[in-house]
């Protein structure tokens, strides 16, 4: 069974993709994107965990 390791990040709207690159990058992949209520996005991510 795959075992998963996650990462919450607040995504900067000016470097949005930049962000979301550097994570792809490193093997996250975005689970989604919300609003944390005062305007700020905050990505949810997540990637297996190497055994």
């Amino acid at each position: 069974m795959t075992q998963w390791e996650y990462q919450v990040a607040p995504i900067l709207n000016h470097v949005a993709g930049q962000i979301l690159n550097n994570f792809g990058q490193d093997g996250w992949e975005l689970v989604t994107i919300t609003d944390n209520g005062s305007g700020n996005l905050v990505g949810y991510f997540k990637r297996p965990v190497s055994s």
